[in-house]
């Protein structure tokens, strides 16, 4: 599948944003939830994770010595086993799905006591640049951005995340020129 010309310049600034926090969990065991078409995260961060599975409804059948994904539509449960994961990635994936809230409740449930989840939503101040960019000029994929269910600021991950019980908001910040947010959260030990 061809990407439009900004996908992988966008995804290289969200992995860059990833590696500092998935170095505190050396060789983890990584859920990339959302993984995409292609799983490149998973790809990029094989060197330094003991094992990491990525699920997205349109995975490609990957199985290696380290590395699986699974293909399926993310609704409220998630097929793996409590305390299975180390670290969680969900890179600009929560602002598609229907009920934000059940995937966070499942990646509490996923988590081991002390692991992590890193979230990238686009901000509310994205919007009018990501549909202009997409709608516009092509640059972005047109379907992934009309499949946006919401858009985020702080205050609102914060509200979402203090609803989850088993999760701890640890840190936020913006990126992309306050496009994006990163959110940071530890599993309750």
């Amino acid at each position: 599948m061809k990407e439009p010309i900004l996908e992988p310049l966008l995804r290289k600034m969200r992995l860059k944003q990833v590696l500092p926090y998935l170095l505190q969990y050396p060789n983890c065991r990584l859920l990339d939830i959302g993984c995409g078409w292609d799983a490149k995260l998973l790809l990029a961060v094989e060197p330094f994770i003991s094992s990491g599975v990525g699920v997205d409804f349109k995975a490609p059948p990957i199985h290696t010595e380290k590395l699986k994904t699974q293909s399926f539509v993310l609704q409220d449960k998630l097929p793996f086993e409590n305390c299975s994961f180390d670290f969680i990635t969900m890179l600009a994936v929560i602002e598609h799905l229907e009920n934000d809230e059940s995937i966070l409740k499942e990646c509490a449930r996923l988590l081991r006591p002390g692991g992590g989840l890193l979230i990238t939503a686009p901000s509310c101040y994205a919007k009018p640049v990501l549909e202009f960019l997409s709608f516009k000029l092509n640059l972005i994929n047109p379907f992934e951005i009309r499949d946006h269910k919401r858009y985020y600021n702080k205050k609102d991950l914060l509200a979402l995340i203090n609803k989850i019980d088993g999760l701890v908001f640890s840190q936020h910040s913006y990126f992309q020129w306050r496009f994006n947010n990163m959110l940071f959260c530890l599993a309750k030990n």
